[in-house]
């Protein structure tokens, strides 16, 4: 009798996770058809199970947050924010600009080796075209080798800082420092040149940028249109406000004072908890993400 009255709880719970599921993947490259990360068997692409990269790309609250902090970061340079304000539609479609990412990262991490390269090969084109002035008469390039190591920087370093926030606090340095080996290989492939590879070379990188960045009007209009970034649907809005304060939140205090974006003491320890709970219930639900579809392609072979 008990296993009988169970079944409609287990039903019911199981409709909501594979809900739940969908909603993270209409937020991703998934949702997007394009990448088969089942296919080929056995191939580990760029970097492989063992890899850090494999580890600290894999959970999708902390790859979020780091996300969205990493934009906020990016933004900050005058240059890459001129190339994605001239360039990007991302203005009209916040939500397809973060499939696309989300589906290059998902690639060139867990993807097949062709695939991978398929992907970095057309980025490396798109870059060509991406050329102008920025507001202060600067010529800029998506191809500028330094502007690359500016845009990977910021991004990788708030990915771990994610990683390190909601995954493992405890997270060797020596596997930071090879997290940032791994990773170098896809900004080179794209064009940066001189990308530091450490967890002080990165810190010494964002120190010396920091007399290059500054917060300007359209860079606080990036921080309103992200406040305000359509969601799937309305049961996801309340996550993507809850993303938005954690990537705020996950920024160098410099950064933040640098954008404008205080948040007060006895919030934080509320946004942390609140991100923890969600990312929980997250990683109970997803049961078919990139690191998990790659995981089974080279099991497949054994």
């Amino acid at each position: 009798m008990s296993c009988i009255s169970q079944a409609p709880k287990l039903r019911a719970m199981e409709i909501l996770r594979r809900q739940i599921e969908k909603q993270v993947h209409s937020l991703t490259g998934a949702s997007l058809g394009v990448l088969d990360l089942d296919q080929p068997r056995g191939d580990a692409g760029l970097f492989g199970p063992e890899s850090m990269v494999w580890e600290v790309h894999a959970d999708f609250t902390a790859m979020m947050v780091g996300g969205i902090s990493a934009l906020l970061l990016q933004m900050l340079h005058p240059l890459a924010l001129a190339g994605v304000w001239d360039h990007s539609t991302f203005r009209q479609d916040m939500l397809g600009r973060l499939r696309r990412t989300s589906l290059f990262i998902a690639g060139t991490s867990y993807g097949g080796l062709h695939d991978a390269e398929q992907l970095i090969d057309k980025v490396r084109r798109i870059h060509l075209k991406v050329v102008g002035q920025a507001a202060d008469g600067r010529p800029y390039a998506a191809s500028d080798p330094a502007l690359l190591t500016w845009v990977h920087v910021s991004e990788v370093s708030q990915f771990l800082a994610g990683y390190l926030r909601y995954v493992d606090a405890q997270l060797p340095q020596a596997e930071q420092d090879r997290y940032y080996r791994e990773v170098a290989l896809i900004a080179e492939r794209l064009g940066a040149q001189d990308v530091p590879k450490s967890t002080q070379a990165i810190a010494d990188y964002l120190q010396h940028m920091r007399s290059q960045l500054l917060c300007d009007e359209r860079t606080r209009e990036v921080v309103r249109l992200l406040y305000d970034a359509p969601m799937p649907s309305i049961l996801a809005k309340p996550f993507g406000g809850l993303m938005m304060q954690a990537g705020v939140d996950l920024l160098p205090d410099w950064a933040s004072d640098l954008l404008g974006e205080h948040q007060a003491a006895w919030r934080r320890p509320l946004i942390r908890a609140s991100v923890q709970r969600t990312a929980n219930l997250l990683r109970w639900a997803v049961r078919n993400s990139a690191a998990q579809r790659a995981r089974r392609r080279l099991l497949a072979d054994t």
